[in-house]
């Protein structure tokens, strides 16, 4: 069932395709109501338009305030074309049915995105007919079209050419929309006001101070796919994209070049194993995750030459892991895959040469992800790429662990004093242990880590799995540096430590044992350095 166009409402902020729009409505024979700069734009392209205040026989009033919010609109909107006695009401009324309505809001999230915004700014970027006609429009999509998103501007005009009017399936989609993009509207509002801290509505024309998180949360996204299925295979699972991120800014922004369905699980370890290698920033970079955590991370003049090490760090665990490279990925990385029968799940990279990519189709169903680097979101309201949880009944929202150590943060609590190499293998297996399950120890050695503890409930057991990892793999940890994600509560973990040829370790420090692990460091010669902060991984 088509619904014809023959009186259409249009009032954008976001001007971007309109006058093509309202150009291809007049064409098929429709009339245009507009308001405000929208009717003037419209105006000064020659294209004829009756300004809303005409149609209602009310000017605009309250400074732009009070425009739509009319019988005349509203009425013409709701009114069930299937109902006779709301159609009989309209004419007694001297209402015309609206068909169409093309409406995008005042741009209130670029607003509060400003620096040094007011709080009057904010409220008079508030729209307020805006949102009544879309939702009044949307619950009346049997019989009006709704436009919110320039992208549908050609589709709609594509099948009014066609056929004359536009059917009742692209209509409901169209709603759908409409209500999505005023629940996003409205949830970007109450974000932003209630973070406000106290007292700020008592000199709106100053730029309010904010509270951390605000009192209440909403949170948008975009289902990307259906996967498989989640965690396991009796569970089902969908995969959403934060709206409004910028696309190539964040791992969700990965282009898939090759390969079977991603699944829940291949998601999961492919963010931790992306996360993990953009750390090391201009380095040359390799991890391979395996169940959430690294397995393997190395860095190195050569792409190749990091997922040489990475994967010697654990052979048995690498197997069916997901690989991560910071760079582009070239044929000799994969001849080495190949050589080594190494089966990988995925292989994420910002790019990949031809040979590699050629060489990767041999394996078919191994997956293939472009991804750009990520990128902190800014903008008003609370962050959405900060890190969410989800709990019984709740959610538990956090800022993204962030935290930089630099060398001249370090603190040598110890007697033994670092080399220059030590204090950069340190920092190395610093960076990958903020990336491994709590309880979390790295070994590691120029530029590599030779065995990883991860997820004990214990942090000497952790360390213990660390140096046992080492040894199956056949990788010495005589002169080794060691890190631990949160402070050592006894002296165990250090004498294990030492007992497997470690030299130095890094840790944050801060338990009330820190006297006697230190003392165990200077007992058997470690040198030892606090940083300050903990890298707990739940």
């Amino acid at each position: 069932m088509t619904s014809t166009v023959k009186l259409a409402l249009v009032s954008v902020s976001d001007k971007s395709g309109v006058l093509e729009l309202v150009q291809g409505l007049l064409a098929c024979g429709a009339r245009i109501m507009s308001t405000g700069g929208t009717a003037r734009l419209l105006q000064e392209a020659g294209l004829e338009v009756t300004e809303i205040s005409q149609h209602t026989g009310l000017p605009e009033m309250l400074d732009g305030r009070v425009k739509t919010l009319h019988p005349k609109v509203h009425a013409g909107l709701l009114a069930r074309r299937d109902l006779p006695e709301h159609m009989q009401t309209l004419a007694e009324q001297g209402i015309e049915h609206i068909d169409l309505v093309c409406v995008n809001l005042y741009p209130f999230r670029e607003t509060v995105a400003r620096e040094g915004v007011t709080l009057s700014d904010a409220i008079e970027n508030i729209d307020i007919g805006g949102p009544a006609m879309l939702r009044s429009a949307a619950k009346n999509y049997q019989g009006v079209t709704v436009l919110t998103d320039p992208a549908d501007y050609e589709d709609v005009l594509t099948e009014l050419r066609s056929d004359g009017g536009i059917s009742l399936a692209n209509r409901f989609r169209l709603a759908q929309k409409a209500f999505t993009h005023t629940a996003r509207y409205d949830g970007a509002i109450a974000n932003w006001l209630t973070s406000l801290a106290e007292g700020a509505e008592q000199q709106p024309e100053k730029s309010p101070q904010r509270n951390s998180w605000p009192a209440a949360w909403h949170a948008a996204f975009d289902r990307v796919d259906v996967l498989r299925y989640g965690e396991n295979p009796h569970q089902s699972a969908a995969f959403y994209r934060e709206a409004g991120k910028a696309a190539g800014n964040v791992f969700s922004s990965f282009r898939q070049l090759q390969g079977k369905e991603l699944s829940y699980n291949n998601l999961v370890d492919a963010d931790t194993a992306w996360s993990c290698v953009q750390s090391f920033g201009k380095q040359v970079a390799c991890v391979i995750v395996k169940h959430a955590n690294p397995c393997g991370v190395a860095v190195a003049e050569s792409s190749t030459d990091a997922y040489n090490k990475a994967f010697k760090t654990d052979p048995v665990s690498a197997f069916g892991g997901i690989i991560a490279i910071n760079v582009e990925v070239g044929g000799d990385l994969v001849e080495a895959m190949h050589k080594r029968q190494h089966f990988v799940e995925v292989i994420i990279a910002p790019s990949f040469s031809l040979k590699a990519l050629e060489l990767l189709q041999q394996k078919g169903n191994l997956r293939v992800l472009q991804a750009p680097p990520m990128a902190k979101a800014s903008g008003g309201g609370v962050n959405l790429g900060e890190q969410l949880k989800q709990i019984g009944g709740g959610l538990l929202l956090q800022d993204a662990d962030e935290h930089v150590i630099a060398q001249s943060d370090l603190q040598v609590v110890s007697n033994k004093q670092p080399t220059a190499e030590q204090i950069s293998d340190l920092l190395f297996a610093w960076r990958v242990a903020k990336h491994v399950k709590s309880n979390a120890i790295v070994f590691c050695s120029h530029g590599m880590t030779l065995g990883i503890g991860a997820g004990q409930m214990s942090r000497v057991d952790s360390t213990r799995i660390a140096s046992l990892k080492a040894n199956n793999a056949g990788l010495a940890l005589k002169g080794s540096c060691v890190a631990s994600d949160a402070f050592f509560p006894f002296r165990d973990g250090v004498d294990v430590i030492a007992t497997e040829g470690a030299t130095a370790v890094i840790q944050p420090g801060g338990s009330v044992r820190d006297e006697e692990v230190i003392a165990a460091a200077d007992e058997h010669g470690l040198a030892m350095l606090f940083t300050g902060v903990r890298h707990f991984r739940h």
